[in-house]
């Protein structure tokens, strides 16, 4: 009789994640009786809960369910996973030297027989993968061995189609028929070599997470939560589960709880397809096999479960059922564990009995790859090996197993959905068997509208946790506030003063983009994350573009309004409280345009000192383009273009209109004509004098109180006339607008994740 244990504590529930064990020994490779998947636990648990009960709530925390009683029926036929004939070659430059240039264009003039079709004098093929062949089945883990640059890695991501179309050639066909790559994105999951994580989230919140983007929106809250709290269980998380993920800057979690959460994010939604790149990469012994141990249940869960290897232990070699050797791209053994001391055998080389078998073949390799005949002799053997079998196989009825005759792939997927398989989104009734049908489950779990609150929640719970980020933004914005307050403290309206004014608009309308420049990392810290999560439809690309720009916009307001309030009143600037409010909306306007502008470069860029470099030198072009050091009318028609692509222009000519727009308010009076000229140092009765004789000249008289200039003079003068003040905000934002659109095409775009 089993038992789930929902408790804190060690106990069966542990081993109940996506498999119920029924003993703790090795499954039984030949026929044994399948545990079932997690799905079923939650619903077996949920029926019990409700008989119990009878009503919906949740089981208390410490009930003991006892489902003994529940007939555990083996699975019906698998699924089978095969690929043919895989090759994989790309162009490589060639090192190339004064000599050997022209050895090399008299090889190629002679087409010797080595050459390859398509070499050029400056470049070479190079073949990743050659004629790769294997088959992998569920319930089982298919491990890639070989050394380093044996193409190992090339092969999963050949398999996980993570390699564009034409550049692989092959077939790689599951129960006899081609995957489309919409429905691999959801019935498989990919974990990378890296452990791509939000460093300040614990543990169980990152499951969370990722139960919500990957489980169906018809699965309730608490039921989300049973299988995180059951799945961290099966990954021994139980005593991390509330510590941070951390990075070099804050402790966390240990390498090997690390990878395992890695693991954990990507098979929360129970794929049938499971990738995986070195996952024991880093690890210590312990580790390793802990992680390889739960990559086991999760394949007698009904998973196919194939990963890259460098060097199994003795012990974790005991959990793998099929091993694929690699040597620079070719097959140079395939088959199970127990067939390697046979195989080395009769190749001429006998496994000592009392040596790792993998390590043994490995190092065998590796010498005869630094042989002159390099490793053709044992991929020569390796057919030979292969053929034979194929011949047993096919003349031994007894050796025939039925598993050789698989349902077909939508029948397959559609008896594993109902049998509690959870596939993103789908549901027994959601799935589609109609064979006109392109596609036979959702393409995402949930709506955008969740996708965006999901996403939003969790980027507000990493900023909230990392305060000295805003703090530090804050602080620059203040400080920069306060430097431009009391520097042009109380401005007059004298010729000096407009002057002032001019500058101080230019560098304060600078500054807020200038500032939105520290917005660059946080893409580019969250790109691979993103690429992750996007490449197998945890969410839509639009959704995390619209989530981030809501996100975005509380902390922009704060900012602008604290920059308005700190200049405003201390420089002296006109309007009253209206004008307060129109300059609080622009600096806001160029916030959010200087926002999005990053954002979108964040996109395109992919090294932080290189997006650096491209923001500065650009905004410094708006900059010298806004109007401000040249009037619209003196730029050269060549580069008037320029001019109304500035982001800076269009503020700028807004604060401008916003203070000199009262056409009764005059700047300069009488002799203050002479203020920017070298008369300007003259004595004032000189002035005087000077002022009545050009009345005279002028026909008109001209008194120390007579206004010569006014504000609309002033954007006469600096040509800010084509545009009112409210068209220049609505530009601006626009602008803004736009760049999200742009960052939404460059992720489109530039995060395919594939190789060419």
């Amino acid at each position: 009789m089993s038992r789930i244990v929902a408790d804190n504590s060690i106990s069966p529930a542990r081993d109940a994640y996506f498999t119920m064990e029924l003993n703790n020994s090795h499954h039984n490779r030949g026929g044994s009786t399948e545990s079932p998947t997690l799905g079923q636990l939650l619903k077996r648990v949920g029926d019990v809960r409700k008989e119990a009960t009878g009503d919906g709530g949740e089981t208390p925390v410490h009930q003991v369910l006892e489902l003994g009683d529940v007939s555990m029926e083996p699975r019906s036929l698998p699924f089978v996973l095969n690929f043919n004939n895989l090759t994989y070659c790309v162009k490589v430059p060639r090192k190339l030297s004064f000599s050997s240039v022209f050895s090399r264009r008299r090889d190629l003039l002679g087409a010797p027989a080595d050459s390859v079709a398509g070499d050029t004098l400056f470049t070479k093929t190079k073949t990743l993968l050659n004629n790769i062949s294997g088959e992998a089945r569920d319930g089982e883990i298919l491990a890639v061995l070989g050394a380093s640059g044996s193409g190992k890695s090339t092969l999963i991501d050949a398999l996980a189609n993570r390699i564009a179309k034409g550049s692989l050639k092959g077939t790689v066909t599951l129960n006899r028929e081609i995957l489309e790559s919409r429905l691999l994105k959801v019935i498989s999951a990919y974990v990378m070599q890296d452990d791509l994580l939000f460093p300040m989230l614990t543990v169980e919140e990152t499951l969370m997470f990722a139960a919500e983007f990957r489980l169906p929106r018809t699965l309730s809250k608490s039921k989300k939560k049973m299988r995180v709290q059951a799945l961290i269980d099966q990954l021994g998380l139980r005593n991390a589960a509330k510590t941070v993920i951390g990075d070099e800057g804050h402790r966390g979690v240990s390498g090997g709880e690390r990878r395992r959460v890695s693991i954990g994010i990507d098979i929360i939604h129970d794929p049938i397809l499971l990738f995986l790149d070195e996952p024991t990469s880093g690890l210590d012994s312990t580790s390793a096999y802990m992680v390889v141990k739960v990559l086991q249940r999760i394949a007698q869960s009904g998973s196919l479960v194939i990963m890259s290897v460098h060097q199994p232990s003795y012990r974790i070699l005991g959990l793998l059922d099929r091993l694929i050797f690699l040597s620079r791209g070719q097959t140079v053994y395939s088959g199970s564990p127990t067939n390697l001391p046979g195989y080395f055998a009769e190749f001429g080389n006998p496994i000592p009995e009392n040596e790792n078998r993998t390590e043994f073949a490995l190092d065998l390799i590796r010498e005869l790859e630094g042989s002159p005949g390099g490793t053709k002799a044992l991929v020569e053997f390796n057919k030979s090996w292969e053929s034979k079998k194929n011949l047993i196989r096919t003349s031994d009825p007894a050796v025939t197993d039925d598993k050789l005759q698989p349902l077909s792939l939508k029948e397959a997927i559609s008896a594993s959905i109902s049998r509690g398989k959870l596939v993103s989104g789908a549901t027994t009734n959601s799935v589609t068997v109609d064979p006109s049908s392109n596609s036979m489950v959702p393409t995402f779990a949930n709506p955008v509208w969740t996708e965006m609150a999901v996403l939003s929640r969790r980027s507000i719970m990493n900023s909230r946790r990392m305060p000295e980020l805003f703090g530090i933004r804050l602080g620059a914005v203040m400080v920069t506030g306060f430097i431009l307050a009391t520097m042009f403290w109380q401005l007059d309206n004298s010729p000096k003063g407009i002057q002032e004014r001019l500058g101080f608009f230019a560098f304060a309308m600078s500054t807020t983009f200038y500032t939105c420049a520290d917005a660059l990392p946080v893409f580019l810290q969250e790109r691979y994350i993103f690429m992750r999560e996007t490449a197998y439809n945890a969410y839509r690309r639009s959704s995390y573009v619209l989530s981030h720009s809501i996100v975005a916009l509380p902390s922009l307001v704060f900012l602008s309004l604290a920059f308005s309030a700190t200049t405003f009143w201390a420089v002296g600037l006109d309007g009253g409280l209206a004008g307060f409010f129109f300059y609080f909306f622009i600096i806001l306007a160029s916030f959010w345009a200087g926002s999005s502008f990053v954002t979108f470069l964040s996109g395109v860029v992919p090294h932080v000192m290189l997006g650096y470099t491209i923001v500065v030198a650009i905004l410094a072009y708006f900059l010298l383009f806004s109007g401000f050091f040249i009037n619209r009318d003196r730029i050269p028609p060549y580069w008037i273009w320029f001019h109304y692509l500035s982001l800076v222009k269009y503020p700028y000519e807004a604060v401008l209109q916003n203070e000199f727009e009262d056409p009764v308010k005059c700047f300069v009076r009488g002799v203050q004509i002479f203020d920017n000229s070298p008369l300007g140092k003259v004595p004032d009765a000189m002035k005087v004098k000077l002022l009545d004789s050009l009345s005279q000249t002028l026909g008109m008289r001209i008194t120390q109180s007579t206004c010569l200039t006014t504000g609309v003079d002033i954007l006469d003068q600096q040509g800010v006339t084509d545009l009112s003040k409210w068209s220049c905000l609505w530009v601006t934002v626009a602008w803004g607008f736009l760049f999200r659109i742009l960052f939404y095409f460059s992720l489109l775009i530039g995060s395919k994740n594939k190789r060419r």
